[in-house]
């Protein structure tokens, strides 16, 4: 998908169409996405909002909103399923496609990649890349090139003139280190990778790298999915994390940060089906001293006041004196599928109680936005 996080969350706003737009934690948060328009400053995911406003100082910040998120990308999902059942997820925005059995009814490749961008552009209003070649790895580096909103198609026999005038920082999973390491070799474009013998290569960058770097410059890597029944590996965690302002000490503050992350954790949790057992608590202190405590309840849950009541539990249990926090976070762990579990009613819990609660909450929030209904804390001090 191209830029799917400020994709989707632009859906709402075609008046910042051509702004700079990135999403992600005000603050001293970090970028989830930016835009196209903001990416020509310089500004791409996990810089500093610091970094980000000198860069582009007319930046416009959107508020993530992971509930819808997770339905579009299901959406996608599924759009990429009515292809072919081989679906390989690597994440809620990318995944490979083997359309090999699917040629006879669909048409060619290419004209499967133009099926599947049209289907989400009109049902999703996003556009995505594709990349179509023989191996995942040669796709994955077509895909980049192709963004945005484009197709490339290399042939097997094409395979080696697309790939070895690119830098070696190109190919798919090689990061800045390796790419730092493999031009300081003197190793600077995929031919030179290529043609550099399998054992010298071995012995500038270890065995099992070097193999892979050479299969990688020759597109002879994997050419089968990791998808036998086309469906996704569930999360097994969830969480979210927000810096503040400034450092903090006040516990008032801090609570209610920790009620705000956790009813974004509970509505991702809800929109996935899923529930969960264990409660995390994160804290960074102003030094960047990271600590973390978690406990494990009696049931699982997906109800936001019983997420925020035990992060408060295991907060109170620090027993900080004056002791400052750049940075909270909550994290719920051991999901399952909600359908498998059956929740037992507490005594004196009203039925159906809170969890009826937070289902009306979703259902305004999808209707009329993620700011549609709040809990009465986290409107305080607001217009």
């Amino acid at each position: 998908m191209d830029a799917f996080y400020a994709s989707v969350a632009l859906r709402e706003r075609p008046d910042l169409l051509d702004q700079p737009v990135v999403v992600g934690g005000r603050g001293r948060g970090v970028v989830l996405a930016a835009n196209y328009v903001a990416r020509r400053y310089g500004v791409h995911s996990a810089l500093p909002m610091s970094r980000v406003r000198r860069l582009c100082p007319r930046v416009v910040v959107l508020e993530p909103d992971y509930a819808t998120f997770i339905t579009v990308s299901a959406s996608v999902m599924e759009t990429f399923r009515e292809v072919t059942p081989v679906v390989e997820v690597l994440s809620l925005d990318e995944a490979f496609l083997d359309v090999r059995g699917s040629t006879r009814r669909l048409g060619s490749p290419v004209e499967i990649a133009e099926r599947v961008r049209s289907t989400i552009h009109d049902e999703q209003g996003i556009t995505c890349s594709v990349g179509v070649a023989r191996t995942i790895s040669v796709a994955k580096v077509a895909s980049r090139r192709a963004k945005p909103d484009g197709v490339i198609v290399v042939p097997p026999s094409e395979v080696t003139s697309f790939l070895h005038p690119l830098d070696v920082g190109d190919l798919y999973g090689v990061g800045e280190k390796t790419r730092a390491l493999l031009h300081r070799s003197g190793l600077r474009t995929v031919k030179d990778v290529a043609h550099t013998p399998l054992d010298a290569l071995q012995r500038q960058v270890g065995v099992h790298l070097g193999r892979h770097l050479h299969d990688l410059a020759w597109g002879t890597d994997r050419d089968e999915l990791n998808a036998s029944t086309g469906t996704r590996e569930p999360e097994r965690s969830m969480g979210a994390d927000e810096t503040f302002g400034r450092d903090t000490d006040d516990r008032e503050v801090i609570v209610r940060e920790l009620l705000r992350l956790s009813a974004r954790v509970a509505g991702r949790m809800r929109a996935a089906g899923v529930v969960g057992r264990t409660i995390t608590l994160k804290v960074r202190f102003s030094d960047f001293t990271t600590i973390a405590r978690a406990r494990t309840v009696p049931e699982a849950t997906d109800v936001t006041v019983e997420i925020h009541r035990t992060a408060t539990r295991l907060f109170d249990a620090l027993g900080l004196r004056h002791q400052r926090l750049r940075l909270v976070g909550v994290r719920v762990e051991r999901l399952v599928p909600r359908c498998t579990v059956h929740r037992q009613l507490a005594l004196g819990e009203p039925d159906p109680g809170w969890t009826e609660a937070d289902r009306a909450v979703d259902r305004a929030t999808r209707r009329f936005g993620s700011a549609a209904v709040r809990p009465a804390s986290l409107v305080v001090g607001r217009p």
